[in-house]
């Protein structure tokens, strides 16, 4: 191993390090160019400060699957081998078989064994959780810059590649569509990922220079964590040795050998990797699963959901693909949700996906067409590319239609290729021109200055949920999932009003919320329930308990639904009996209601008021039989009543009323007396 990865000889040595001498005789930088360490302190603190605003935020969107909802997390150091031996969604979920809601399932370990050991000793501190990110986000850039200058280092001399690996660097970390990735804690998937295929493209490259096979091995356990962080690594499988090939000066016949010695340890670490998922996920891949809210690439044909055709799953694919460009160029409006359908089904009819189309194609074609001239610009496509493929929906669904989380590893070919562009303002044909850096530095200081502000003033909105959540419903309005969200946000605050037309009108606005999701997603059972809750509260019984059906309809084993038709059931028959003087509607609702629940005291003891109303009336038209039979009925309903909640002082009580009206003196006079032992306020309620 140490052979094969062995220097080039002295010779080939001094013709490449004078061919780089002639390449960059004319660039002559000022002496902080120089100085490794304090670019990357400066790195560290701009990285830093960018994201200091972030450290009082709350836990976010999914920092519940993987730490305040996740059993494993919470269990710290010991929920750490349920977590190595389960579906990273399991300690969420909870149960087998939800975690498949994602296709293919997921085995992203690393993070939340990070997250366990951390919770282990400061609990859900959001301080501490959200001060890790940001110290992994400003580690990784200074990863990225040391590792960028490493690889440039060889073919564009020590001076030229600090520049350019700096100003990448400073791109990638001011870039405001990474707020997604550092602001909600479960980014640091992404950040670990990148930090460590980083680390892994380092250590190889180390190894192919120095010829120190314990380097290349050390590699091979760097990407093998890297892929437990998340499969998104997979992609440096191919980068590393493409970078190899393009910045590494060839050794006659001996290169082909040397990169594959110096990436094959990597290659097994990845190997071991994807045995490992294999055997713990029992070798699912998966087709994407026939649920709108987890696969976009759905549509309604005629009264059922069947998969786009693969011409619009392409050209949606393909528009996405040139949204993911335009953000990258111009990041505004961003938002975290592009669940569907704010992403809407395209055709190659659209202009915009033809576009799109022509981009890609060209970019694929620039760069493999004149790949043998190996310029950093067509390296840093061909990562951009790469690294989006895995993301794309293009090799295996991702269960959402796109993520700017996604493009937070593809952003550094951007970020390369824009440097490197920028760069070129200081060349004049083949040579450079130093006195042109102070355009340079204008230029890039003006995007910089941009991109940070961007950044500094997105990251509030991740303070919260609602935050979030009224920031972006703004953005994302063909989103079913923020619109549920919005309605169930409204819903949960409205229910903390007093009565009023302040409350009425928030539970009014929450509705309106759920029909914007179900007018999008007409089977999402979650905006459904949210907006029969809130008809409850404005008395709109018959439009609440016709979408508690409808749920029931959807989703048959969602055992919760039930008892909440008999809640709304239940407050139906009370609002007709008491309110609109309808008996019979009132004991319909009500009998419902105790199909479903035969366990509510509360619905027990409005059968027996309803059954004593109805025999008070059968009393006064003379119908003494009928009377009779309400009354007893009235009793046996407060009995039951009284059965499921023995110490309910009141319930006591209208059961001894019921026997008093029933002739039976003794046992009313108990009853009332145990009602008065259970709360002695009620004695002076009743006036006795």
């Amino acid at each position: 191993m140490a052979k094969s990865v062995g220097k080039p000889n002295k010779s080939v040595r001094k013709q490449a390090a004078s061919a780089v001498s002639t390449a960059v005789s004319s660039l002559q930088l000022p002496d902080f160019f120089k100085d490794l360490r304090l670019q990357s302190l400066l790195v560290f603190g701009f990285a830093f400060s960018l994201y200091a605003n972030t450290l009082t935020h709350g836990f976010v969107l999914d920092d519940a699957i993987v730490i305040t909802d996740n059993m494993y997390t919470q269990k710290g150091i010991e929920g750490i081998p349920g977590i190595l031996s389960k579906d990273t969604f399991y300690g969420f979920f909870k149960e087998g078989g939800k975690e498949n809601l994602v296709s293919g399932g997921r085995y992203r370990p690393f993070t939340l064994v990070v997250f366990a050991i951390l919770y282990q000793f400061v609990g859900a501190s959001t301080f501490a959780f959200h001060l890790l990110t940001v110290l992994l986000f400003a580690l990784t850039c200074v990863l990225l810059f040391r590792t960028l200058q490493l690889l440039f280092a060889q073919k564009l001399g020590q001076e030229h590649a600090t520049l350019l690996s700096l100003l990448t660097t400073a791109l990638f970390a001011a870039h405001p569509i990474h707020t997604e990735v550092v602001n909600n804690i479960k980014g640091c998937d992404e950040i670990i990922t990148l930090l460590l295929s980083m680390g892994t493209l380092y250590l190889v490259l180390k190894a192919y220079d120095t010829g120190k096979a314990a380097l290349a091995w050390l590699s091979a356990l760097v990407f093998f964590l890297a892929c437990l962080s998340k499969e998104n690594a997979v992609t440096f499988v191919v980068i590393i040795p493409l970078a190899l090939w393009f910045f590494r000066t060839k050794t006659n016949e001996r290169v082909p050998q040397s990169i594959f010695s110096a990436v094959l340890p990597s290659f097994i670490g990845f190997l071991v990797f994807f045995i490992l998922r294999g055997s713990i996920l029992h070798w699912k891949f998966g087709a994407a699963p026939m649920e709108f809210m987890n696969n976009p690439f759905l549509k309604i044909v005629g009264d059922h959901w069947a998969p786009f055709s693969f011409a619009e799953k392409l050209a949606t694919v393909m528009y996405t693909l040139g949204k993911y460009v335009l953000l990258l160029i111009f990041p505004h409006p961003l938002t975290h949700d592009y669940y569907p359908r704010q992403i809407p089904m395209k055709t190659f009819a659209d202009p915009a996906v033809l576009a799109s189309v022509l981009l890609y194609a060209g970019m694929a074609w620039y760069a493999i067409a004149g790949i043998q001239k190996k310029d950093p610009v067509r390296f840093g496509i061909l990562f951009y590319l790469l690294t989006l493929s895995i993301v794309s929906n293009l090799v295996f669904p991702v269960g959402t239609s796109m993520g700017e989380r996604f493009a937070f590893i593809p952003s550094l070919g951007f970020c390369l290729v824009a440097a490197v562009l920028l760069l070129r303002l200081m060349q004049s044909g083949a040579a450079w021109q130093t006195a042109k850096l102070s355009t340079v530095l204008v230029v890039s200081g003006i995007v910089l200055a941009l991109f940070s502000i961007k950044t500094l003033t997105r990251n509030p909105a991740w303070a919260s949920n609602e935050k979030l959540f009224f920031t972006d419903a703004k953005t994302s309005t063909n989103s079913a999932k923020i619109q549920n969200a919005m309605g169930g946000i409204l819903f949960d605050k409205a229910k903390t009003l007093s009565a009023g037309p302040e409350r009425d009108k928030m539970f009014r606005e929450s509705m309106q919320y759920a029909d914007k999701a179900l007018s999008i997603y007409p089977n999402y059972k979650e905006a459904m329930l949210i907006r029969a809750g809130s008809q409850i509260f404005l008395n709109e019984y018959e439009g609440s308990l016709r979408d508690y059906r409808r749920a029931i309809q959807i989703a048959p084993e969602d055992k919760k639904i039930p008892g909440y038709l008999a809640l709304a059931l239940r407050e139906a028959g009370q609002f007709y009996g008491e309110k609109k003087g309808d008996l019979a509607t009132a004991m319909k609702y009500l009998n419902e209601s105790w199909q479903l629940n035969a366990l509510d005291p509360a619905t027990a003891r409005l059968l027996g008021v309803a059954c004593g109303f109805q025999g008070g009336g059968a009393m006064q038209r003379g119908q003494v039989a009928e009377a009779a039979s309400l009354n007893q009925q009235a009793l046996e309903w407060f009995k039951k009543a009284v059965a499921l909640a023995p110490n309910d002082a009141s319930l006591q009580y209208d059961l001894g009323t019921a026997y008093y009206i029933v002739g039976d003196k003794t046992n009313g006079e108990a009853c009332h007396n145990k009602a008065f032992e259970l709360d002695p306020e009620l004695r002076k309620q009743k006036g006795q």
